[in-house]
């Protein structure tokens, strides 16, 4: 089968095309026959960040441990390992699997969920990393309430257009915080407000808010503290390395100066229940995909070049075996 891997450090260029053997699952292990995968900020940014953070990603110093790339990932159920219950070949299914960018890859059981017959592979393959971060971010971390001001910060990426639409599901007032190009796509996804922030700082207009998603965030953690109503919730879920830091840093110790509360949305975890929520909300036609552009598996570089020197609208998926 045919896999993409990343053997060497560096550029984009590093990334090959190779004939690799075709995995056998194991217990409690699905072999997914890749239909399409999508592009998340963990596949892009070890091109687009300084040598030592990729070395941190792929766990390797001299070269990367980690050669596979691709965590998303929708298509047919072609084999089971022993003990799954859940799933027998044939099936459609969408959900994670490290390495997804190739013809067929191993996913635990507990990875996947069926794929709504009414949706495409493209737009289930679209959903799950970045749909599963903002349905906890908003959900556990953000706690939203129906009638609530939020506003979501980064609204037309990945991440951005699903905490817009799961917001609008959840009965909120929604403010989408992004570029001039994409006020109309906020819009066109629920956005009550947008503001334009090449024009326009939301941190000083005075408004107020019960629950700032900042996806991609770069003002500081006080600035957004400043745009809380008095028990409002901040929660970060993505942005530049200064801001990671005063998320590590500076979350804790600043919830406890009055009745703010900011948080660091920390790591995605995957699970089914909520991955078949998110396939309910799909097939019911509550959550929309984006998808801006979509590439074969032989210019997955093309792709990810595509995501770093633009700010695609939506998100980039990846074509493997198609209907």
């Amino acid at each position: 089968m045919k896999a993409i891997r990343y053997e060497t450090f560096g550029k984009l260029e590093a990334l090959q095309l190779r004939e690799v053997a075709q995995p056998i699952p194991k217990d409690h292990q699905v072999l997914v026959k890749v239909h399409a995968a999508s592009i998340n900020a963990l596949e892009w940014r070890r091109f687009a960040a300084p040598s030592f953070v990729a070395r941190l990603i792929t766990g390797g110093w001299l070269k990367p441990k980690d050669t596979t790339l691709g965590t998303d990932v929708a298509g047919r159920v072609e084999a089971v390992g022993e003990n799954v219950t859940r799933f027998k070949p044939g099936d459609e299914v969408f959900g994670c699997a490290h390495g997804s960018f190739a013809e067929f890859v191993l996913a635990r059981e507990a990875y996947l969920t069926l794929k709504p017959a009414n949706r495409s592979f493209e737009e289930a393959a679209a959903l799950p990393i970045a749909a599963l971060t903002t349905l906890q971010a908003i959900r556990c971390a953000g706690g939203i309430r129906p009638g609530q001001q939020v506003l979501i910060q980064g609204a037309s990426g990945g991440i951005g257009m699903y905490a817009v639409q799961l917001a609008k599901t959840s009965g909120a007032e929604v403010t989408a915080v992004c570029s001039t190009r994409n006020l109309n796509l906020a819009r066109s996804w629920g956005a009550d407000h947008v503001v334009d922030y090449t024009q326009e700082d939301f941190t000083k207009n005075n408004a107020k808010y019960d629950l700032i998603l900042a996806v991609n965030g770069y003002h500081s953690l006080w600035a957004y503290r400043r745009a809380l109503k008095p028990q409002g919730v901040y929660v970060f879920a993505g942005g530049a390395l200064r801001q990671v830091l005063e998320a590590l840093l500076f979350t804790k110790w600043l919830s406890q100066k009055g009745g703010k509360t900011l948080r660091n949305m920390g790591i995605t975890k995957i699970n089914p229940d909520d991955l078949a929520q998110l396939g309910e909300l799909l097939r019911a036609g509550k959550l929309a995909p984006a998808i801006d552009r979509s590439y074969p598996l032989s210019q997955t570089v093309d792709a990810l070049r595509y995501v770093i020197e633009n700010h695609a609208q939506g998100k980039i998926v990846i074509e493997v075996f198609k209907d």
